[in-house]
């Protein structure tokens, strides 16, 4: 892209993630028994055909598919011990579908089990397991990294401790909240603002949720305590049961208005959550893209400018022979002519001067706007 991912994070301007990865694979017809993540060694080209479709939408950082990529969830599966191994590889997978053209971040969400105070497993063990799969992210060669979807404040503590452990790349933390605007654990946003803040995020942000209203009030709120850039990346909407599938109602549209709203209200990095798609993001890209400056704007101080020594205002009656004749006050006459069709002029003033004339007499004016004199 030109620049690292801390430069684009710096860079003031409003940037667009992905959407969903699990919605757009069970679209392709991957059931839900199925453990996602180990599709980046099972079915990578599946995996890297989502990645491809982002990027053809406009999306210029892409998350890798390793959102529940962690050892405790993987052991639902018999897989804790190919952590390393499943990050490693969805982390080149996406890269290879970057290229230059976009960011790469490695995805990481919750265990899935409650952490000390509230359940029997400790930080340290929490920490250790983040560890892993942020070590295999980073092997895989992620530019950054992004915590996201966390209700618990302890647990996304933890996983931020373990990137630090591994990396000082930039990492993005998002919680998300209900229509209290807190989380499962009710915890506030600004609550949320401060400890992301403290901690070290470079980016503090919310995800998730039940929608893009809800995530618009929280953004809101986020603006007002802290000073690192935001991000929002909603859900398209609660989803509603059709037939034997879970449907998200929200359109494109509707997101893409809602992240013109959140963009208005502070974020810099707008894209989904469940149930977005590629034409989620899409719309998203086109309203950044119409509103961001093209070209960088030149500042000039007022030292800059150098004092244009003084001349002297030339006569009139020098200028030419027209302001001649109108310093002597002598009748001067305009020849308004009919621009030709088109953008080229030269057969038209190629005429003989007297021809011209002679052919265009009848569109004479004597209203002031003269483009010819005699």
């Amino acid at each position: 892209m030109g620049k690292t991912l801390a430069e684009t994070i710096s860079d003031g301007k409003v940037h667009v993630f992905d959407g969903a990865m699990g919605t757009v694979l069970y679209g392709k017809g991957v059931f839900v028994n199925v453990c996602y993540d180990e599709l980046n060694l099972k079915q990578p080209q599946l995996v890297r055909e989502v990645h491809e479709a982002y990027l053809a939408a406009g999306a210029d950082i892409l998350e890798t598919n390793t959102f529940g990529a962690n050892p405790v969830k993987l052991g639902g599966f018999g897989l804790a011990p190919d952590t390393e191994e499943i990050n490693a590889t969805a982390a080149r997978i996406t890269k290879e579908v970057a290229g230059d053209d976009a960011h790469v971040v490695g995805a990481i969400g919750p265990l899935g089990i409650r952490i000390e105070p509230f359940g029997p497993t400790s930080r340290e063990e929490a920490r250790n397991f983040f560890t892993r799969q942020a070590t295999g992210l980073l092997d895989g060669g992620v530019e950054g990294f992004i915590v996201e979807t966390f209700h618990d404040l302890a647990e996304i503590h933890e996983a931020i401790a373990a990137v630090r452990e591994v990396s000082s790349l930039p990492l993005f933390a998002q919680m998300t909240v209900g229509i209290d605007q807190k989380t499962g654990f009710g915890t506030d946003v600004p609550t949320i603002a401060a400890r992301l803040t403290e901690w070290g995020a470079d980016v503090v942000g919310v995800n998730c949720s039940v929608g893009p209203s809800v995530v618009l009030d929280a953004v809101e709120e986020l603006a007002k305590h802290t000073d690192r850039p935001i991000a929002a990346q909603p859900n398209a909407g609660i989803p509603r049961d059709v037939g034997d599938r879970k449907i998200y109602m929200a359109s494109p549209e509707y997101v893409a208005t809602y992240a013109k709203f959140m963009i208005e209200k502070g974020a810099k990095f707008v894209g989904g959550c469940c149930g977005t798609t590629p034409e989620h993001i899409r719309e998203v890209s086109n309203y950044v893209a119409s509103t961001q400056v093209r070209h960088e704007v030149a500042h000039i101080s007022a030292v800059d400018i150098q004092t244009v020594a003084e001349h002297e205002a030339v006569p009139l009656n020098t200028r030419s022979s027209w302001g001649a004749k109108i310093a002597s006050r002598q009748l001067v006459t305009s020849v308004e002519i009919v621009p030709p069709k088109g953008a080229v002029a030269s057969s038209m003033l190629a005429q003989p001067a007297r021809t011209s004339f002679l052919n265009l007499i009848a569109v004479i004016s004597f209203r002031g706007c003269a483009t010819h004199s005699t």
